[in-house]
């Protein structure tokens, strides 16, 4: 598991330790706080409750819900080179009370039902397998109290973007929200534990990975089959926003290098790229308006849910996704032809360090001069995209007239991103 949180945090670490404990400069009752524990648990049970309350409390403060054994000992709570005697004891005895998880007690959120059932049952008469924290001091440690706190996080994200009693996202959205792909499993496995969340996959022509969550006390329902193709359709959105993003950023490289070419006096080169443009602009008008379908499937889902009884709900979204057409082999084809479309244009470069000048401004005069009498021997070939090689364009075919590729240009109506 990666650490939570680096060490060069220590600073801001020791002015949590001083504004929680006051008495913390005070070295009499530091150097008793910093002893080892002997004796009954009587004699140094005070000690324990004190660090205990305090690596909680650091924790919390910090925004984090797993520890590393070795940084709470030596870079938390070090006082002038020296370090609690006592830190391995009271991590070892939050251990034994519940209050410190290792990755080997939670919950596989993506094992079987049945594995959660024997789980359970185990727990019920006791003879769940219990791990020993004496030799793994040096890894990293769970806390069970912020790691709740971090959930009911993760809960109220979840339901400021959703009005439903239960929300799905793909496990990538889920990882997002959370901090860490450990503290994303920590989270999952605590949630599922607590039968608020449920993990599920599905295998159309990609693994998918999703989880359900309960947004409200009650428990989270089963895994339908309106929830995989919820999960789908999810799925599908976040591709074609992807896409969108991808084309948006090759749409705006293409435009820049169209002005620039057009400054350095190569027409041609900037006749290429307006060119590339205009095709950048005809794909994200696909895909956005496969994105607004998409969309509109799981908004009419969403009202059923929120409106309707369970049953009533999977009836309305299998209805919406076959009254809109939108089937599986549609949707790998659509993103197959958009990815296709994005790599036939590699030959843009995509971190451009162009000075961002009023590109409006420029890109008017570069279509006045596209609009004038250009030689018709000059222009390019319309499907040629060929990369340019050394600054010089590749040999084109003259077969489009001046007056139609002014038309062309005067009808590309750009913005600036």
């Amino acid at each position: 598991m990666g650490s939570s949180f680096p060490a060069a945090a220590s600073p801001s670490v020791e002015e949590l330790v001083r504004r929680e404990v006051a008495d913390w400069d005070d070295e009499v009752v530091c150097n008793a706080r910093f002893k080892a524990f002997s004796g009954q648990r009587s004699d140094w049970e005070p000690n324990f409750l004190f660090w205990r309350d305090l690596i909680i409390k650091i924790a919390r403060h910090l925004g984090v819900c797993i520890i590393d054994a070795s940084e709470v000992k030596n870079v938390w709570f070090s006082r002038g080179g020296l370090t609690p005697l006592c830190i391995d004891h009271v991590l070892r005895e939050m251990h034994t009370e519940g209050d410190i998880l290792l990755k080997e007690d939670l919950l596989d959120p993506t094992s079987g039902r049945l594995y959660m059932v024997l789980r359970k049952v185990g727990h019920l008469i006791g003879i769940s397998r219990s791990w020993d924290l004496q030799g793994n001091l040096q890894s990293h440690l769970i806390l069970k109290t912020p790691l709740q706190e971090r959930c009911a996080d993760v809960i109220k994200t979840l339901a400021e973007s959703h009005w439903t009693s239960t929300c799905i996202i793909t496990m990538g959205s889920f990882q997002r929200i959370c901090k860490s792909p450990d503290e994303a499993f920590a989270i999952l496995s605590h949630l599922c534990e607590c039968g608020k969340a449920r993990y599920f996959s599905i295998k159309k022509k990609d693994f998918i990975e999703g989880v359900k969550v309960s947004l409200v006390s009650a428990s989270v329902p089963n895994i339908s089959s309106l929830d995989c193709d919820v999960l789908h359709l999810i799925c599908t959105t976040e591709k074609l926003q992807q896409q969108l993003d991808v084309i948006d950023k090759r749409w705006e490289s293409s435009r820049k290098m169209a002005l620039s070419s057009h400054k350095s006096g190569n027409k041609q080169v900037a006749y290429r790229y307006i060119r590339q443009v205009k095709l950048f602009s005809e794909s994200r008008a696909k895909c956005i308006s496969f994105l607004e379908r998409v969309e509109e499937v799981l908004g009419l889902i969403a009202n059923a849910e929120s409106a309707k009884k369970v049953s009533e709900a999977i009836q309305i979204g299998a209805q919406a996704i076959k009254e809109n057409n939108v089937t599986v082999e549609e949707v790998y084809t659509h993103l197959q032809d958009l990815e296709d479309n994005v790599a036939s244009q590699k030959q843009v470069d995509d971190a451009l360090d162009i000075v961002d000048e009023d590109v409006e401004e420029e890109f008017k005069k570069l279509e006045e001069e596209l609009a004038g009498d250009t030689p018709k021997s000059q222009t390019p070939h319309p499907q040629i995209a060929e990369p340019v090689e050394d600054g010089v364009p590749k040999k084109v075919k003259p077969q489009e007239s001046p007056t139609s590729l002014s038309k062309a240009m005067s009808n590309l109506r750009l913005e600036a991103a």
